[in-house]
Parts: C-alpha cells; sequence; structure tokens
C-alpha cells in the first residue's frame, strides 16, 4: 500500500502525464465573476466531455460545514463536465476513507488547453450545493437562500432553471445506491 494517501483513492483512470510526471491543471472556481479559489490538480482522465482531476484540500485551515469537515489532508478526486450543469467532488480523509461527495450547480466547466492537455478547469458556481455522506444516509440541499438571493433567476432564468433541474436530478441520483456510477 503507497504512503500516499491520494494513491488509495479509487480513480477512473490512470494520471495524463507530460514525460514522467503527471499533467497538472489550475482549477479555477468562479462566483458572482469572480474568482473564488485557484488552485493545482494532477489530471486524472478527459475523455472531451469529463474531466477528472486530483487535489489537496486547498482552503486555509479547516472548514467545518457541521456535517462534514474539510481539512488539511483531505484529497478531492473533483469531476467536471463540459456538458453538465454541475460538479461532482468525492471527499477523502488524510487515511484514505471516503467522507462523502460534495456537489457544486455550476455551469459547464471551460477547458482551456496548454499544450496537448487542459491548463485550466474554470467552473462557475451557481450557488446551489448537495452533500452526499459516504453512506448515501445523508443527502442535505445546501446554499438555496444564496441561490435566491443571487438574482440569477431575474439575470440569466435559463441558467437558473438549469441549475435548479441539475440539483433536483443530483438529488435523486444521491439518493440511489448507484450514485458513483454518475462519475464513470
Amino acid at each position: 500500500m503507497s504512503a500516499n494517501p491520494a494513491d488509495r483513492a479509487p480513480r477512473s483512470a490512470a494520471p495524463a502525464t507530460v514525460g514522467t510526471a503527471p499533467a497538472t491543471v489550475d482549477i479555477v472556481l468562479v462566483k458572482a465573476g469572480r474568482t473564488k479559489i485557484r488552485y493545482p490538480a494532477d489530471l486524472l482522465h478527459d475523455d472531451g466531455t469529463h474531466v477528472v482531476v486530483r487535489a489537496a484540500w486547498a482552503g486555509a485551515g479547516v472548514r467545518d460545514f457541521g456535517f462534514v469537515r474539510f481539512e488539511p489532508g483531505d484529497v478531492f478526486t473533483e469531476h467536471y463536465w463540459r456538458d453538465r450543469w454541475y460538479a461532482v467532488k468525492e471527499v477523502r480523509d488524510a487515511e484514505g476513507a471516503l467522507k462523502g461527495w460534495y456537489c457544486d450547480i455550476a455551469r459547464p466547466a471551460v477547458i482551456t488547453p496548454a499544450d496537448a492537455t487542459p491548463g485550466e478547469v474554470v467552473c462557475e458556481d451557481l450557488d446551489l450545493d448537495l452533500w452526499r455522506s459516504a453512506d448515501g444516509g445523508t443527502v442535505l440541499r445546501l446554499d438555496e437562500d444564496e441561490f435566491a438571493a443571487s438574482g440569477l433567476e431575474a439575470t440569466d432564468p435559463r441558467a437558473a432553471s438549469a441549475a435548479r433541474a441539475a440539483l433536483d436530478a443530483l438529488e435523486l441520483r444521491a439518493h440511489e445506491a448507484d450514485f458513483e456510477a454518475l462519475l464513470a
């Protein structure tokens, strides 16, 4: 068994490489037109529609949501799609134990190339979120108040409708035993 906890998390594909090192991309999370956070990630898979990356927790210190804590040492395997209105992040602790999945409702990801591989994965967060615990027993809709306050329903009704539909579909899927099949 590897000493690196990230290596214990299941992979959907071997890491893409440049020479002998895994290819890296920058993850850029945008909210309300501003970059919320930017961090490097290892590119694991890109089939032209679905991009999978792995990154260490990029936040400062511990973020306690009450239902889960994100903290230094946590490893995120993040799934972005060019044609879906969400991103799904599998969260594991430093020992590799699954904490659950944090799902951001977002516009389809925009991937900008750097040479022959993606250079940036840009994800525009639309405020709505969903949490599914590791055992599937807890599924929580999050930040609906932030979404309502964002004004998106007035400024971009099509995007607001797509965001709500994505949250509804993810919530239904999160209650099913085969939730992880969504990530294949």
